[in-house]
C-alpha cells in the first residue's frame, strides 16, 4: 500500500541556522521557508536524490511543534512521510485494519498541496506517520 519514501521532518527551533547547516556545511539545496498556516509550521524542503528532508519551525502559538521543541529542546525526527496512490483507499484500509488516523479522519493539503494524513505514533511504533497522495 505504502510507496516511496517522500521525506523526512525534523523539528527545530532555529529554522535559519538549521537551514544553513544543510546548505553549507552538507552542500544541500535547500528551498526558502515557506509559512504553512493551516498547519501551524514553517517549512523548508531539503532535496536530496532519493527524498526529501523538511525543516519544521514553529508558526505561531498554537503551532504543533511549540510541544514537540518542548519536549525535545534541540530538536528531533518529527514525522516520516509516505506516499500512497489513493489516500482515502489507504485511510479505509488502515482504520479496518485498526489504525488510528488524527484530526477528523479527512485528508487536508499538505506542504505539497496534495491531500494528506497522520497516523497515531502508538500505532505505528512510536512514529507518527504521514501519509501524502502520490
Amino acid at each position: 500500500m505504502i510507496g516511496r519514501l517522500n521525506h523526512v521532518a525534523i523539528a527545530v527551533a532555529d529554522l535559519e541556522s538549521a537551514s544553513a547547516q544543510y546548505r553549507d556545511v552538507l552542500g544541500a539545496n535547500v528551498s526558502a521557508p515557506v509559512a504553512q498556516p493551516a498547519h501551524g509550521v514553517i517549512t523548508v524542503f531539503i532535496e536530496l536524490p532519493n527524498t526529501k528532508i523538511e525543516l519544521l519551525a514553529p508558526l505561531g502559538d498554537d503551532s504543533p511543534i511549540k510541544g514537540f521543541l518542548a519536549r525535545n529542546p534541540n530538536g528531533g525526527i518529527h514525522h516520516v512521510c509516505y506516499e500512497v496512490a489513493d489516500i482515502m483507499a489507504a485511510r479505509d484500509r488502515l482504520v479496518a485494519a485498526g489504525a488510528r488516523v488524527l484530526g477528523d479522519g479527512q485528508p487536508k493539503l499538505g506542504a505539497h498541496d496534495k491531500p494528506v494524513l497522520f497516523l497515531h505514533p502508538k500505532d505505528f511504533s512510536g512514529t507518527l506517520v504521514e501519509l501524502e497522495q502520490a
